[in-house]
């Protein structure tokens, strides 16, 4: 048996080039004593809170390799709950970064988030139609609702009721009571995909967006014994304003802004209804297209909303202040108007419209198509908005509402880290210092080390590039056909030349550095070479760089791909018709024709000893050539789909290919093995380059975003890389699985929160080793009771957690499985060892050791095996044992913190006396007991 062939293990490096992606919203924090503002966006499987003054990154909150769907921030804006395209959710801490909670509960991508008005709960909705309550607090999932038959696509917390609301593409809005976990009410006006709501006037009002131009507005009325008689022992009920509706009028409480009207169809008992929500007319937009966003500032005073589309809507929200102004504005004018004729005036008749309440001020375009838009308050009162743009670009800015007029301040961009469209071609520089990238509109130049943008030049649509010797030009192939040449010092384009009549696909350096050769659509391979002439500018004494044409070689297809060997004796093209020529370099005679390809031949590159070429096809396959006699040494189905890009690493047989399916994968020309399959992109791989040394890959994608690729010094073996890739198969097989069956459970409207992944898989299987390790040290330890010799040592496992006795060990492994995995672990825990575990549960509850962990398993467990465990007389000992142990163990831990809080209590005032300094005192009672001392002063 030979040895086993070891390679280097290439890990994923820093990721660059992508401002905000679009697939998750932007969250804006206002400027502070401590911070100026900010704003958190998506960047593929990242989120980076960037400073909008400096235009740097702040913080990136590094995520896994799923891309990021949904952002929401906590009401102390200290936390920040993230969305993934695989249902997780995690919760970070803005100001480290660290991310101590994570959630597994959703089947697919994370559509919405929302905290409660307290900041310990949070709801999520994802496209698997379930909508999951979350407990921050205990990192634990509270239950799944289950009544959408679409997508979710948001969802929030009523502030003043336990109630959540929810939006899906089934056209229905529903509210849910969290204490009863059922649905209670059904919004059933809508015509087609609702996609967002907005709540306002103290929780009485709802607007609603769909697929249309129509922004539907909702009155919702509270029914609720209590405040209609707290209403009552104040006085007399107060003066109600009248608002022309659709359906008539509209009696609007002057206090609360809630109303009353015709009733609706009711899908549950009155009894069982926390309120009524009723349709009171509509405001139209201008926009045509469906609601992408639709948000308001803090005080309520604008409205934003925006489609797919350029355009963001202002609307004005008056006061319920400036309403009764209005209307004794038309009061006033009524009576003015009727004053000659002595005729009596009907103040009745002058009601208030909708246009009123909502009204439309202004429309601003935007330089590219908005995809989220996100509004704050600062502390000047100017009310700050942010804005993803389409072509990976953030835009910010102020809105002052002056009157009945809005006016935007300037908006500045943030874009210079970042190409406006995707990156179609990238090149090394020989020392391996800059990364060039280059687009449909501009060429960028990267440090490889900071990997900051150092310069910027405007090109035509690229499509193919080189840096030239040197590393001073680069030479960009346009769709257009041009060849544009480029001073890297200067930053500037030298001299374009048209080139080729259509698209040109490809450039190739000439080996001996002199020049190169281009290809295009127009079937002409053109040699060209560099020449120095004088520089034209006056005064100019240096000479510049420019190309000069020498040979024309007329093809028979178009030309897609172009390669010299090292050694400068062949050359290939890749042709249209899916075969490959290769001719030689100094005479331009046929010598090869590869053919095989059932596609077109998409890329292509040669071996630095000359030997070996291999070839990336549309049909998704890469083979690999002799150029000896031109056979195919192998032919591999490589990527899912087309390969668009590829290339050997330097004096090796190894090469790295990417692929339309998102996939970067490193080759083994000589053994033909797949070394290693590098994931992270979340779009389209479109281009790669190796630098010099070999030591590192760049590759860009249709997400925006630029990769470096590093090779280790740690060894890969490929038979352990199979057996991970194996591991990876599996979990996302357990992940896929449909949702847990609970023993018992009959509603088909709340289901458990969590689902099966790999980690509740392993936890259940460390508790069954746990109870396994338990049962055979007691049975050891009776063994030497009854042969009266020496007890057994510990287990090895039992010395790991540093635990005195079997049962603690046990304990100590439920304590070490996360709370968000432990409800999944012990419900797949089988009944047997359930019996085993309850014994042990009873032994921490007599010895007071994490009587909140144990409760929680015992309550959970005998929810679950209700049936199983009363249907056997032989466990009620241990039940009523259980019974009088809780209430003993959580009575002592309830004595015991109130005990504490009272001494710290006590130890509190003792300081604040000696001292004479209040102790976690809040701010703002600071500020009143301040401008107290200062008006006692004056």
């Amino acid at each position: 048996m030979g040895v086993t062939k070891q390679y280097l293990r290439v890990a994923p490096g820093p990721v660059f080039g992508v401002v905000a992606s679009h697939k998750a919203n932007i969250i804006t924090f206002p400027a502070s004593k401590y911070h100026s503002a900010r704003c958190a966006v998506a960047a593929c499987e990242n989120v980076i809170i960037w400073d909008l003054a400096t235009k740097q990154k702040l913080l990136t909150l590094e995520g896994e390799k799923w891309e990021v769907t949904s952002l929401a921030e906590s009401p102390s804006t200290h936390h920040l709950a993230v969305g993934y395209g695989n249902g997780s959710i995690k919760i970070f801490q803005i100001d480290t970064g660290q991310s101590d909670i994570t959630f597994q509960g959703h089947k697919s991508a994370v559509t919405c988030l929302a905290y409660d008005q307290p900041g310990l709960r949070l709801v999520s909705g994802a496209k698997d139609t379930d909508v999951i309550l979350w407990d921050i607090v205990s990192e634990a999932g509270l239950f799944r609702l289950k009544g959408h038959k679409k997508e979710i696509t948001q969802a929030a917390f009523l502030k003043c009721r336990d109630v959540v609301i929810t939006s899906s593409k089934d056209a229905y809005i529903k509210f849910w009571d969290v204490s009863t976990q059922h649905c209670f009410y059904t919004v059933v006006g809508h015509r087609s995909e609702v996609y967002g709501f907005l709540l306002l006037r103290n929780e009485t009002r709802l607007i609603s967006g769909s697929a249309d131009s129509e922004l539907r507005v909702w009155d919702i009325q509270y029914l609720d014994d209590e405040e209609s008689k707290d209403k009552d022992e104040e006085g007399p009920p107060q003066k109600k304003m009248k608002i022309v509706t659709e359906e008539g009028d509209m009696d609007v409480d002057e206090s609360s802004g809630s109303g009353s009207g015709d009733e609706e169809e009711k899908a549950f008992d009155e009894s069982m209804q926390i309120l009524t929500c009723k349709k009171i007319g509509s405001v139209m937009r201008q926009g045509r297209e469906r609601l992408v966003t639709l948000c308001t500032d803090p005080q309520e005073k604008m409205l934003l909303c925006h489609g797919p589309d350029k355009h963001l809507e202002v609307f004005q929200l008056p006061s319920l202040e400036d309403l009764n102004k209005l209307k004794a504005k038309r009061v006033k004018k009524l009576r003015k108007k009727h004053l000659d004729t002595g005729e009596e005036v009907d103040t009745t008749s002058v009601q208030l419209k909708l246009e009123d309440e909502i009204k439309f001020l202004e429309r601003f375009k935007f330089s590219a198509k908005l995809w989220s838009v996100h509004c704050c308050l600062e502390a000047s009162k100017e009310m700050r908005f942010c804005a993803i743009l389409s072509d990976n670009k953030i835009e910010h800015g102020t809105l002052v509402l002056d009157k009945n007029k809005v006016e935007m301040g300037p908006v500045v961009p943030l874009s210079q880290l970042g190409h406006r469209s995707v990156v179609r071609t990238l090149s090394f520089s020989a020392d391996n210092a800059t990364i060039l990238s280059a687009s449909s509109e501009e060429v960028k130049l990267w440090n490889r080390d900071s990997l900051q943008c150092i310069r910027t030049m405007a090109c035509d649509y690229a499509l193919c590039s080189m840096i030239v010797s040197g590393d001073r030009h680069a030479i960009i192939g346009t769709k257009t056909g041009k060849l544009q040449l480029f001073d890297l010092n200067q930053g500037s384009c030298l001299e374009s030349f048209d080139a080729h009549e259509g698209a040109l696909w490809s450039v190739a350096p000439m080996p001996d550095q002199r020049g190169l050769v281009s290809g295009g659509a127009d079937h002409d391979l053109k040699f060209w070479n560099y020449e120095l002439v004088s520089d034209t500018n006056p005064g100019a004494k240096h000479k510049v760089l420019t190309l000069e044409h020498t040979r024309t070689l007329k093809m028979d297809e178009d030309i897609l791909c172009i390669k010299f060997t090292p050694n400068h004796k062949l050359l290939a093209v890749a042709l249209l018709d899916s075969t490959v020529k290769v001719f030689f370099a100094d005479t331009l005679k046929f010598f090869l024709s590869l053919y095989g390809h059932k596609l077109p031949v998409t890329c292509m590159d040669i071996s630095t000893d000359s030997t070996l070429i291999v070839t990336g096809s549309a049909d998704r396959n890469i083979k690999i050539w002799g150029l000896d006699f031109g056979d195919c040494h192998k032919s591999i189905f490589a990527h899912d789909e087309s390969v668009t890009c590829l290339q050997f690493i330097p004096k090796t047989h190894m090469f790295v290919s990417g692929g339309k399916d998102k996939k970067v994968k490193h080759w083994d020309a000589d053994n033909f093995e797949n070394i290693q399959t590098l994931e992270g992109h979340q779009g389209e791989v479109r281009s790669l380059a190796i630098s010099p040394t070999g030591g590192t890959v760049v590759t860009s994608s249709q997400d925006r975003s630029l990769r470096l690729w590093e090779r280790t010094e740690e060894p890969l073996v490929l038979e352990e890389e199979r057996e991970m890739e194996r591991e990876k198969e599996e979990e996302e097989a357990i992940s896929q699985e449909g949702e847990e069956v609970v023993p018992g459970e009959t509603s088909e409207e709340v289901k458990m929160a969590g689902k099966k992944t790999i980690d509740t898989v392993k936890g259940t299987e460390r508790i069954m080793e746990a109870l396994e390790i338990y049962e055979t040290y007691v049975e050891e330890q009776k063994q030497a009771k009854l042969a009266k010799v020496p007890p057994p040592p510990p287990h090895p496992m039992m010395t790991a957690y540093q635990t005195d006795g079997a049962e603690e060990f046990v304990v100590e492994t439920i304590r070490r499985i996360r709370a968000s995995e432990l409800n999944g672990s012990l419900l797949s825990l089988p009944f047997s060892y359930v019996t085993k575990l309850l014994p042990i549960l009873d032994f921490g509850l007599i010895h007071k050791r994490e009587t909140e962990l144990v409760c929680k398993c015992l309550n959970f467990l005998l929810r679950i095996h209700h049936g199983e465990i009363t249907s056997n007389h032989g466990n009620m000992p241990i039940i009523e044992r259980l019974k009088q142990h809780s209430v003993s163990a959580v009575k002592h831990h309830r004595d015991l913190t109130a005990f504490n809080a009272a001494g710290l209590s006590f130890l509190s005032k003792h300081l604040e006396e000696s001292n004479g300094i209040m102790m976690f005192a809040d701010a703002t009672v600071k500020r009143k007991k301040k401008k107290r001392a200062v008006l006692v002063l004056k």
